[in-house]
This record gives structure tokens, C-alpha cells and sequence, in this order.
């Protein structure tokens, strides 16, 4: 049996978990770990050396050692010229690539990292450059896949892993608990405002997310479902992505296209209803134990109605569970979500969550980093599979 050392290869699961003030979150991602160049902290590289295939490490960073402490040196005020809104217009608690500012010592255009807004007034804007999960306890477990030799080293970069894994994490949290400004007045607009009956009249029976990512969502929805249950799935097509170890005993699809809905073998019943143009759902008050949305929640106009309406048709301690990737239908996603980071994307989810105002225990999840199946049409062009993220919450008493 292969076991780590400083010349061998290792594919390792990295899993961050920490919490904010509104929700759990769970982190993961795969990379190809190089012992003799890539660099980790030690009390984790210590643990993971003689390490073998399945093992699972843990360990517990305080604020400040898995990532830098906050420094409010890197929150600065600035002129509000010195914002490029050419690019994007400042709102509270969102993230802009760092090249949107001017007149910053070490600051390129080129420069993608995201920074935070923080206050933008009409003659100036403040500007968070500190990481998104500084100042927070983290845990991160290595879950090791496979191992490998490796014949000789050969330069290549070096990677510092620790910031590799918490690249993305963070951006899903409110700043000091504060509700993110997400709606700008075009914020719902899309790309094609015909009516969505129109667009969507054609049947589309085809998956829009790889094999990987529909294992990764079915896993996701077993750890909810249980047989005696009664699940909505909401905004559905053709398939459900429901485990059948836990296929519910009511399984109701509500969607656009009834081909799509009549072709889906998990569904015991359907309805054909358009939820951008009348978001009161048609389902008596507590009808539903769950209710899952697969890729579809950055189709949304009304997402607060609806998640208003969720929360009638849901039993009290019932979840509402959304799935998503970084893949749409153009026309109709919202322009919002094309603007934000996948990270932020969980962050505008959450918001609709808190301003349903009837929802707890919110959390939320993200995969990235696997092999795409070489079955998928995308691949070898895109190396890697869709990520995967989800949010999810209780229906509060």
C-alpha cells in the first residue's frame, strides 16, 4: 500500500468548514498535491505525511493561522473616481475584481481578485482587500484519494495550498451580518423578456450538467429525502436527480413544459404552472415535507415571492433545497446572476432565504475541482466537471 511521503503525488479532498453569523458552510475541492513542491501548513502536512488511500485528517485553524487575520489596514476609503464604474456600479457587501480601482498602490486593471464593497456614498467608496474568511475559525479536512509516484520533479509552480482551497470560500457570508445590496433596478432583467411559456414550449431533453455534478445533487437530495415523504420539485423537467433508495411516496414536478414533465418516470403527479408570472404556488398550505429546485433558481424574477409561497406549502421543520452550477440558458437567467462570482451566488440565494423571513438552520455547499466524465459532450475541452453549489434552510416554526 502506497503511503505519503515528500516524492510521491496524492489527489486529496480538501473540505473547509466554518460558520458565519447566518449559516453552516461546507467547502470542498480536489487537487493534485506535489509533497516536494506544493506547500501546506504544518501541523496538516505533518499529518498527512505516511498517510494511505482513505484516510481523513482534520484539523482546526483559530482565526488568523489558517488564513491571514483582518487587517484593517486593508480597508480603505476612497475618492469615489477612483472606483472604475465603467465596469460595475459599488453596492454594499458585493465582491468586484480588485482592477476596478484606481489610483492604488500595487493595483493592475488586469487584477481579478475579488475585493468587497463596504460603504458607497456619492463622493466615496470603501473597499474591504482583507480575504473573505479572515478573521474566522476554519476546519479543514484532507480526505486522501489516491497516491502516486513520481518519477523525478521537474520545476512547475508551486502552489500554497491552504489559499489554493480558500479561494471562493467566504464570498457567501454578509459583511458584519448586514444584508448584501444585490438589487440594482435591472438586476431581473433578462436577455430575452418574451414570455417565458414561449421559450420554453419546445421540450429539452437533455441534462445541462454533466454526469458528476447530477451524482453530486442526487447524494445532496438523499441526505433530505426518506420514502414517507411528500417532495415538491420545484421548476422541474424530464428528471428529478432523486436517489430511488429514498424515492418519496409523493413526488410532484412543477414546471414549464408538460412533454418534459410527462417524460420524467419519478414524478407521481404534475402541474404546468409559470412561477415568473404568478409566483403563488398552487398547493394547499403545509402540502410538502420538502422542496428541491435543481439549476433553475437564476431563472427567478419574483425569487422572494416564491420563496414566500415555499415556505406556506412547506410543513413547519421542512427544507427547501437549491442546487445549482455555472451553467444556464442565457437568455432567461437573470442579469444579476450572471455578474457574480459562483461564490456570491450562494450569497444572493441566502439572501432570499433571509428575506423570505421564514426559514433557519440555513447552510450552504460547494464541490469543484473533479474529473469531468469523459462521457460528457464538453469534454476533453473542459478538463474539469461543473461545480456544484447548494443552499438550503428549515422552514422556522
Amino acid at each position: 500500500m502506497n503511503r505519503i511521503d515528500k516524492d510521491t503525488l496524492a489527489e486529496i479532498e480538501f473540505q473547509v468548514k466554518w460558520d458565519s453569523n447566518e449559516a453552516e458552510h461546507t467547502d470542498t475541492s480536489l487537487h493534485l498535491v506535489n509533497f516536494w513542491r506544493d506547500m501546506l501548513p504544518g501541523a496538516l502536512y505533518e499529518e498527512l505525511m505516511g498517510a494511505a488511500s482513505g484516510d481523513r485528517i482534520a484539523v482546526r485553524f483559530a482565526p488568523g493561522n489558517g488564513v491571514s487575520d483582518y487587517n484593517p489596514q486593508n480597508r480603505h476609503h476612497l475618492k469615489r473616481r477612483q472606483f472604475n464604474e465603467e465596469m460595475a456600479e459599488p453596492r454594499y457587501g458585493r465582491f468586484y475584481p480588485k482592477g476596478v480601482l484606481r489610483d492604488l498602490y500595487n493595483v493592475f486593471p488586469q487584477n481579478v481578485q475579488p475585493v468587497r464593497c463596504v460603504g458607497a456614498k456619492p463622493d466615496e467608496v470603501a473597499m474591504d482587500l482583507n480575504h473573505p474568511l479572515a478573521g474566522r475559525e476554519i476546519e479543514v479536512t484532507a480526505v486522501v484519494h489516491d497516491i502516486f509516484d513520481k518519477p523525478f520533479d521537474r520545476g512547475g509552480k508551486c502552489k500554497e495550498m491552504l489559499e489554493t482551497i480558500t479561494e471562493g470560500p467566504g464570498m457567501q457570508a454578509r459583511y458584519n451580518g448586514e444584508p448584501t445590496d444585490f438589487l440594482a433596478p435591472d438586476a431581473f432583467v433578462r436577455g430575452d423578456e418574451t414570455h417565458d411559456a414561449r421559450f420554453y414550449e419546445k421540450p429539452r431533453l437533455v441534462n445541462h450538467i454533466d454526469d458528476r455534478a447530477v451524482a453530486t445533487i442526487s447524494g445532496l437530495y438523499g441526505q433530505i429525502l426518506s420514502p414517507d415523504m411528500r417532495v415538491l420539485d420545484l421548476m422541474s423537467s424530464w428528471r428529478s436527480h432523486v436517489p430511488e433508495a429514498v424515492m418519496p411516496r409523493k413526488l410532484v414536478g412543477l414546471g414549464m413544459n408538460a412533454e418534459e414533465l410527462k417524460e420524467n418516470p419519478q414524478l407521481t403527479e404534475h402541474v404546468v404552472h409559470d412561477l415568473n408570472a404568478k409566483p403563488k404556488l398552487p398547493f394547499d398550505d403545509a402540502s410538502f415535507d420538502r422542496v428541491i429546485c435543481t439549476v433553475s433558481v437564476e431563472y427567478m424574477t419574483q425569487p422572494v415571492a416564491v420563496f414566500d409561497e415555499i415556505a406556506r406549502v412547506l410543513k413547519p421543520d421542512g427544507i427547501l433545497m437549491h442546487t445549482f452550477s455555472n451553467r444556464w440558458f442565457p437568455p432567461k437567467a437573470i442579469k444579476l446572476w450572471t455578474e457574480l462570482h459562483e461564490f456570491e451566488r450562494m450569497g444572493l440565494v441566502l439572501e432570499y432565504f433571509h428575506q423570505a423571513g421564514k426559514f433557519k438552520n440555513l447552510n450552504t455547499f460547494s464541490t469543484r475541482g473533479w474529473d469531468r466524465p469523459e462521457t460528457d459532450k464538453y469534454y476533453p475541452d473542459m478538463p474539469q466537471a461543473d461545480p456544484v453549489f447548494a443552499v438550503w434552510g428549515r422552514k422556522a416554526a
